[in-house]
């Protein structure tokens, strides 16, 4: 990121397809070759790890930190690679183009997955599974029994399991082993299919020079394969459940703070390790992407720790974290860490020497810009420095359309309409902003796919602090269009991005 460039946000599943989700097949490499078409250097996306319905279907809270997401498996690639039958695919249900249907996603690829497994064993050994399965067997050997112990035991979270196996006693994971064998062999084979699609795409955005920018989320929920298999790497009681959960304390916005839930890192024993878990997630992500955003950076740091049964986080304390050893100890036979810094809300200074110790760029957010004393406000255009990745928003925010008809007062309009030196109406506030970043100093310029389109609050992605509606928003097939990013193509010429 030494050279000025820009690129896109959109995740795999708000991609384009007649499957009722957005996957990893033909319409992802079309999307590439629209990227690379218009003079874009990066692909941002989200976390690519499980998800599922108990948690809203957020891919910030998944069962597995290595893990693919099976549900980004594209159905006309398993066509194309002879592990399903184009007929198998001739039919889909009427999915709705605008939305993801989750649960009618995952009725219908369960049906495919079946298909094709029974396929897969019906010719025998498969040389590249065996690769994969033995290459990966650190992560997916636990990861697949545990899939297969969730629907044993009803879907209950792991630490309500038997306690034999809820306390990986060797005789109790055998048995349960054998008996779940063909469930077990399901799940690793739907992981190498994931790889396999993955590597493919990721080839194409190689040959089209565009990189990929994926996301690690700091913490892992509760109910998840790594803390099962590495309970002591977490604060635990000794029946397995968490002692102490993640929030952030009360502010102007909270009087009781924000209680995530999280079970927290048990970082003297990560330091005793010499940080492998964290060594081996940040490897296996950067085997599936070129540069990784770290969210919540601020937690490598400092984080706020809750007594575990308080349902408000304002009964925590700030605790210290070893970002420092861990970083450094990342730093020992690697030419650079190709890390973003999530370095959004409340940041002490500590947090900025970090930064600025291993080279890590933050986040510049221009919604954010417009508040306040706008001539000292970091997020202000004329204040954003070149190193840093600058965004119109992020998945989290409303689409700047959204923001400027449903958020933003007269009196912020009015200022917006100083700084730019005119009025402007929701329907052109995109393309301003979306100058205003890419004429910046900023080294690299992000902008949402539904701001690019001047998409309103309907394409929102997430709204943070509610449970249903989110992430479903998709691309509709014409809307990834190279005349539909001629406007984004030619400012990326214009102020040298391309």
């Amino acid at each position: 990121m030494n050279r000025r460039g820009s690129g896109v946000l959109l995740h795999i599943t708000s991609l384009p397809s007649a499957y009722g989700i957005g996957d990893l097949g033909p319409a992802a490499r079309r999307f590439v070759d629209l990227l690379a078409g218009t003079g874009q250097r990066y692909w941002q996306i989200l976390p690519l790890n499980p998800t599922c319905p108990a948690f809203g279907n957020s891919p910030y809270q998944s069962r597995s930190a290595f893990a693919g997401n099976t549900w980004l498996i594209s159905p006309e690639q398993m066509v194309a690679d002879g592990f399903l039958a184009p007929e198998d695919i001739r039919d889909p249900p009427p999915f709705p183009a605008e939305r993801v249907d989750y649960q009618a996603v995952l009725d219908y690829k369960n049906s495919l997955f079946d298909r094709a497994f029974a396929r897969f064993k019906e010719h025998g050994e498969n040389f590249r599974y065996m690769d994969f399965a033995a290459e990966n067997a650190m992560w997916l050997n636990d990861y697949a029994i545990f899939v297969a112990l969730k629907d044993r035991f009803g879907g209950k979270v792991w630490g309500d399991w038997p306690v034999g196996i809820r306390d990986r006693h060797d005789e109790a994971l055998r048995k349960h082993g054998s008996e779940l064998a063909e469930p077990i062999l399901r799940e690793k084979f739907l992981q190498y299919i994931f790889d396999h699609q993955w590597r493919v795409l990721k080839n194409h955005c190689r040959d089209r020079h565009i990189q990929i920018i994926g996301d690690i989320p700091i913490y892992l929920t509760y109910d998840s394969v790594d803390l099962w298999a590495n309970p002591e790497l977490f604060k635990l009681d000794e029946h397995k459940k968490p002692t102490v959960i993640s929030g952030v304390p009360p502010d102007m916005f909270s009087a009781t703070g924000q209680l995530w839930g999280n079970p927290i890192y048990n970082w003297e024993m990560h330091q005793k390790q010499e940080f492998r878990w964290w060594e081996s997630r940040i490897d296996h992500t950067l085997a599936f992407v070129d540069r990784v955003r770290l969210d919540h950076f601020r937690g490598f740091v400092q984080f706020w720790e809750v007594p575990g049964g308080d349902v408000t986080a304002q009964n925590g304390h700030w605790a210290d974290a070893p970002g420092r050893d861990l970083f450094t100890l990342l730093t020992r036979g690697r030419s650079c860490l190709p890390f973003i810094a999530e370095d959004l809300g409340y940041i002490t200074p500590d947090v900025h020497e970090m930064m600025a110790h291993f080279g890590f760029p933050g986040m510049k957010i221009l919604v954010f810009g417009f508040s306040g004393d706008v001539a000292q406000n970091p997020h202000a255009p004329h204040n954003i420095t070149s190193r840093c990745v600058a965004y119109t928003g992020t998945h989290d925010n409303n689409t700047v359309r959204g923001w400027f008809e449903h958020e933003v007062s007269d009196d912020q309009k009015n200022l917006i309409f100083s700084y730019i030196g005119g009025s402007v109406s929701a329907d052109h506030i995109h393309r301003i902003l979306i100058r205003l970043a890419m004429i910046s100093p900023a080294g690299t310029v992000i902008v949402p796919m539904q701001d690019i389109l001047g998409l309103g609050e309907e394409a929102r992605m997430n709204r943070p602090g509610t449970a249903e509606g989110n992430w479903e928003w998709r691309l509709l097939p014409e809307q990834a269009t190279e005349q539909a990013m001629q406007e984004f193509s030619e400012v990326t010429r214009i102020y040298g991005r391309g």
